[in-house]
C-alpha cells in the first residue's frame, strides 16, 4: 500500500518565522517553504500558479486542432476556461476573463448537442460557465444565449444520480449560476424537481440497502465523490431541503461513518474491503469534504469531529503519487482548507500549507522523474497540473478556497 504514497516525513507543525532568518538558517527548501510567514508563501504560491496556468494556456491549444477532442471541464479544454476564471478572480486581470470567453465559445461550438447534462462532462457546463462569464463581461447578448441554452437542457430518463455524470452534476451547476448570477435565475421549482428525482432513486435503493438512501453507478454501490453517496449528499446539502429530506441525509452520513475502516479511512463502494485508496474521487478526502459541508449546514459536532478524524488519514496517506484535484495531492489539500474555513484551527491551515509547499517544491521534478504521475490528461483540471494550479490560487486567500465544483 505504501507505494501508492510518499511517506509524510514532515512535521506536524512549523512556527513561521520571518524570511530572513529562514534564508540564513535552513538549507532544505521544504522546510524553507514550511517556515517562510503565510503573506510571502502566498505571492510565492501565487506567481507559481499563474505560471503553471500559462504553461495549460499553451499546451490545451496546441492540442485544440486534434479531431476528438475533450471539452469538459473535468480533463478537457473546459477546466483551462474554470482555471482561467479562477485567476480572474485572484488577480482581477481582465486578459483571463476574456480568455476565459474565448474557450469557452470554442467549447461551445464543439458540443452544440451533449447527452451529458453535468457541470464536469457536458454541456451544462459550458452553458453555465459561459453564462457566469458572460455577466462578468457586462456581456448582456451571450449571458442570455448561454442561460436559454441551459434552460434547454433535457435530462434523460435514465442518466445516474452522481455527480461527475448525472443528475447531482447537473444540479451543481443550477447552484453554480445561482450563486453567480442571483438567487432564481434557474427557478426553485426547476432546481426542486432535480432535487425530488434524486430523493426519489435514492429511497428505492435504501430500502434493500438498509441505508436512507442509496444508489448505483454502473450496477455499482459508490460511496465516493465523483461516482457515489459523499458526492450527492455533498451537493444535497447546497439546496433547502424539507425536515424529512435533512433527515435522509444525516442518517445516510451517520451510515457510512459507522462503516467505514478500522484506520479511518473509506469504502469506494458497498462490497470494497480493500482500505488503500485516499482520493477525491474515492476515499477519505471526498468524504471529509462532504462531512464539513455537513457540519455547517447542520451544526452537529458529531459530522465535524468526523471530518477531523478523516482528515488525519488524509495527512498520513494523502501525499498520493500522483498530482491533481480528483486522485492526487492538489484535491487531498483541500480537506485542510475546509477545516481551517470552518474552524479557523492554524493546525489545518498548516497541514494545507504543508501539502501546497511539498507540491510547489517537488511535483515537477518528481514528474519529471517518473515518481509521481502527471495524471493521463497532464495539463487538465482534474487530472494534471491544471488542478495544482488552481489550488495554488486557492492559498492566496484561504478562507476563501473552495474544491472546484464541488464547494460553493
Amino acid at each position: 500500500m505504501a507505494d501508492r504514497f510518499f511517506p509524510n516525513e514532515m512535521p506536524d507543525f512549523v512556527e513561521e518565522k520571518e524570511e530572513e532568518t529562514v534564508a540564513m538558517n535552513s538549507e532544505d527548501s521544504l522546510m524553507k517553504l514550511l517556515s517562510m510567514p503565510y503573506s510571502a508563501l502566498s505571492e510565492r504560491l501565487k506567481h507559481a500558479g499563474l505560471d503553471i496556468k500559462e504553461t495549460v494556456v499553451v499546451e490545451t491549444s496546441r492540442l485544440a486542432g486534434q479531431r476528438e477532442r475533450d471539452i469538459s471541464l473535468y480533463c478537457g479544454t473546459l477546466g483551462t476556461a474554470f482555471l482561467q476564471f479562477r485567476a480572474y478572480l485572484v488577480t482581477n486581470n481582465k486578459d483571463d476573463l476574456n480568455l476565459c470567453s474565448e474557450i469557452v465559445k470554442a467549447c461551445d461550438s464543439i458540443c452544440t448537442r451533449s447527452r451529458d447534462g453535468t457541470f464536469l462532462c457536458g454541456r451544462a457546463g459550458v452553458c453555465a460557465l459561459g453564462a457566469v462569464v458572460a455577466k462578468y463581461l457586462g456581456d448582456e447578448q451571450s449571458q442570455s444565449y448561454y442561460l436559454s441554452q441551459f434552460k434547454e437542457i433535457n435530462l434523460p430518463e435514465d442518466i445516474p444520480d452522481e455527480l461527475l455524470s448525472g443528475r447531482a452534476g447537473f444540479l451543481w451547476a443550477c447552484l453554480f449560476i445561482n450563486k453567480h448570477m442571483g438567487e432564481g435565475t434557474i427557478p426553485s421549482n426547476d432546481v426542486g424537481a432535480v432535487v425530488s428525482d434524486i430523493f426519489k432513486s435514492g429511497r428505492r435503493l435504501g430500502v434493500r440497502a438498509r441505508c436512507p438512501l442509496m444508489y448505483e453507478y454502473y450496477g455499482e454501490k459508490y460511496w465516493g465523490a465523483t461516482h457515489g453517496l459523499a458526492g450527492i449528499m455533498n451537493v444535497l446539502m447546497h439546496v433547502k431541503l424539507s425536515p424529512n429530506e435533512a433527515d435522509e441525509v444525516k442518517r445516510t452520513l451517520k451510515y457510512m461513518i459507522k462503516n467505514l475502516f478500522p484506520s479511518g479511512n473509506y469504502p469506494w463502494g458497498v462490497l470494497d474491503n480493500s482500505d488503500h485508496l485516499v482520493h477525491w474521487c474515492q476515499g477519505a478526502p471526498g468524504m471529509a469534504l462532504t462531512l464539513v459541508r455537513a457540519a455547517e449546514v447542520f451544526g452537529d459536532d458529531e459530522f465535524l469531529e468526523a471530518a477531523v478524524d478523516t482528515a488525519k488519514v488524509v495527512w498520513n496517506r494523502g501525499l498520493i503519487r500522483r498530482v491533481g484535484i480528483c486522485h492526487g495531492v492538489s484535491g487531498n489539500t483541500y480537506v485542510f482548507l475546509s477545516l481551517y474555513r470552518v474552524t479557523g484551527n492554524r493546525e489545518f491551515l498548516y497541514k494545507a500549507k504543508a501539502f501546497a509547499c511539498f507540491l510547489v517544491d517537488k511535483a515537477l521534478r518528481l514528474i519529471a522523474e517518473g515518481e509521481m504521475h502527471g495524471g493521463d490528461s497532464p495539463y487538465s483540471l482534474f487530472e494534471g497540473i491544471g488542478g495544482m494550479a488552481y489550488l495554488f490560487l486557492d492559498m492566496t486567500k484561504p478562507t476563501d478556497a473552495k474544491f472546484p465544483a464541488y464547494e460553493l
